[in-house]
């Protein structure tokens, strides 16, 4: 059994996990911490901040934001609990402290809790390498609910990253051709974000060739393959030493 306290447990995300955790038997939810008191409360006890908790953990699953990631990094050292991080947007300074934390916690952070967006950010690195010298142009273009603060999301500029991983030299991202007239130059990876409706998440890594496109593609049809991914965290996490550790450990390199 893997006991975990949920930060931001009346947000979206965080009542999708609590509606999953309630269905295992493996997990469960000693405590939430989150601002809102609203009428639905959960059914397990709810304070302001981790260091209010007085249930014992296994880990801390955090779907909040950003604002919110300071104290809960200051908690949760302090209590020497486990992290699962899932807020994204994040300053280069919570980074940094989030380096800093994982030198006394065991913390997991990805851009994108669900397996398959992890499973695809090995293959589009793997695709980059094989493809590198073949003189493909590669662009990712990525969709989101209108609700959705950040642009591009955390995920396209992770999948950028693991193109950049299978590449050699530089290959700046580009998120804006509006003011340039010019031909594309080959070494630049383009990231393009779409915003609307109720998209819960669309990921297309496209590598553009001559006479042949290849494109690897995600698309998540529920928030609850985020929840299932970062319950999987936890249990990962469970026990394990301090250190910094993403999605790929989870699902195995």
């Amino acid at each position: 059994m893997t006991r975990i306290i949920l930060h931001g447990c009346m947000g979206q995300m965080g009542r999708v996990v609590s509606e999953l955790a309630a269905s295992l038997d493996d997990l469960e939810i000693v405590a939430g911490v989150d601002q809102r008191r609203e009428a639905d409360l959960p059914a397990y006890p709810v304070y302001e901040r981790i260091r209010d908790c007085r249930e014992e953990a296994d880990a801390v699953v955090d779907f909040s934001v950003a604002a919110a990631v300071d104290a809960l990094l200051e908690d949760c050292v302090q209590k020497k609990l486990p992290l699962v991080l899932c807020t994204t947007g994040l300053s280069r300074a919570q980074l940094d402290a989030l380096d800093a934390a994982a030198g006394e916690i065991p913390v997991l952070k990805s851009a994108n809790m669900s397996l398959g967006i992890n499973l695809l950010l090995r293959l589009v690195r793997d695709a980059a390498g094989a493809l590198k010298d073949a003189g493909f142009d590669i662009e990712i273009v990525e969709k989101h609910h209108r609700r959705k603060l950040d642009a591009p999301s955390g995920t396209a500029i992770a999948l950028a990253d693991s193109v950049s991983k299978g590449l050699t030299g530089d290959h700046p991202y580009v998120f804006d051709r509006s003011t340039r007239k010019e031909q594309r130059p080959k070494e630049e990876i383009g990231i393009s974000a779409v915003r609307g409706g109720t998209i819960v998440g669309e990921h297309d890594v496209i590598f553009a060739g001559t006479d042949e496109v290849i494109t690897l593609s995600h698309s998540a049809y529920s928030r609850a393959i985020f929840a299932k991914g970062a319950i999987a965290a936890a249990h990962f996490l469970k026990g394990k030493r301090a250190g910094y550790y993403d999605m790929s450990d989870v699902i195995g390199s």
